[in-house]
């Protein structure tokens, strides 16, 4: 659908994840059906934070479609660093592009600046908040090796500032899945986060731990997130979970041979390397996953032929 904004995973229907997903396995199999359907369309990127992975998918997702890409840079070179707000920085950029990607570090600033913007405007991390395109990419990952239907998923770590996780956990309320919060009692997950997905879903499916090893053994999938350091307001609230839930070989010997183990990226030393070589390991294809969805993601949302996703 054209001009429709994306800016919470709360707004994604079963219906609308499903075509995204298969619009998305579809230019998997032959990227080339579509190396040409957005010639002379430009997307422009506003990272107001770092980020590898999204910045460069996004990137590289436009330039397949035929596309190409109008970056703002650094917030150092920018007219930000002048006192320019968000708004207005939106509306010009606007001026230049077909779609705007933004990151920005307040929670909020995508719904805010989609107000000011007709073209589609995509939230790629708005703080502790959502990062909606990053659950669709996830999406995809799960139902590649797990699938959507009767599945037990562990998400664990710092579920109280990951917008990946506020994000996933909306998003798979939609599913028959099972989730299970593993995370220190300092990181759990906004109670409002709770009350919202005890509203989208039947309560006795959602579940809080302390401890992996509890429910290790029913899980099909782990998603696991590094603590993140630049969210904490104090150093040593930091310092006191730092480091406090890690995987290794050892871990996963009351795993499922089956399971699968998921990370938005970048790890830190919540995973050990050697699970790299493993079967459970995900976290790569996961992270390579982001080009095909976000080319699927543009493609509906600039006018591809079937429909697109829609704005609450």
């Amino acid at each position: 659908m054209r001009h429709d904004h994306l800016i919470t995973s709360k707004q994604l229907s079963r219906g609308d994840i499903e075509t995204v997903l298969d619009r998305a396995a579809e230019i998997d199999e032959d990227p080339s059906a579509v190396a040409d359907r957005y010639a002379d369309t430009l997307l422009g990127l506003l990272f107001f934070e770092p980020s590898t992975r999204t910045k460069m998918s996004f990137e590289t997702a436009m330039k397949r479609l035929g596309g190409d890409v109008v970056d703002m840079g650094s917030v150092e070179s920018s007219s930000v660093k002048k006192g320019e707000t968000l708004a207005d920085t939106v509306r010009v950029i606007e001026g230049y592009a077909d779609a705007l990607v933004l990151r920005h570090p307040k929670q909020g600033a995508a719904q805010m600046a989609s107000e000011f913007v007709d073209v589609p405007l995509l939230n790629a991390g708005d703080g502790a908040g959502h990062h909606p395109t990053q659950t669709l990419l996830d999406l995809y990952t799960i139902r590649e090796n797990a699938g959507l239907e009767d599945l037990t998923i562990g998400i664990m770590g710092d579920l109280k500032y990951g917008r990946t996780v506020h994000s996933l956990a909306h998003a798979l309320t939609n599913f028959d899945v099972h989730q299970h919060f593993i995370s220190p009692e300092s990181l759990q997950l906004p109670r409002e986060v709770v009350y919202d997905l005890h509203q989208e879903q039947d309560g006795t499916q959602i579940r809080e731990h302390e401890s992996l090893e509890e429910i290790l053994p029913s899980l099909d999938v782990l998603y696991v997130t590094r603590i993140q350091r630049e969210r904490f307001p104090d150093e040593n609230e930091y310092q006191k979970v730092a480091g406090e839930y890690q995987i290794d070989t050892d871990t996963l010997e009351a795993a499922s041979d089956e399971l699968t183990i998921m990370h938005p990226l970048p790890r830190v030393d919540e995973i050990a390397p050697e699970i790299d070589e493993t079967d459970h390991a995900a976290y790569f294809d996961q992270a390579h996953n982001g080009v095909p969805v976000r080319m699927a993601l543009l493609d509906l949302l600039l006018g591809g032929d079937d429909g697109g996703v829609r704005d609450d």
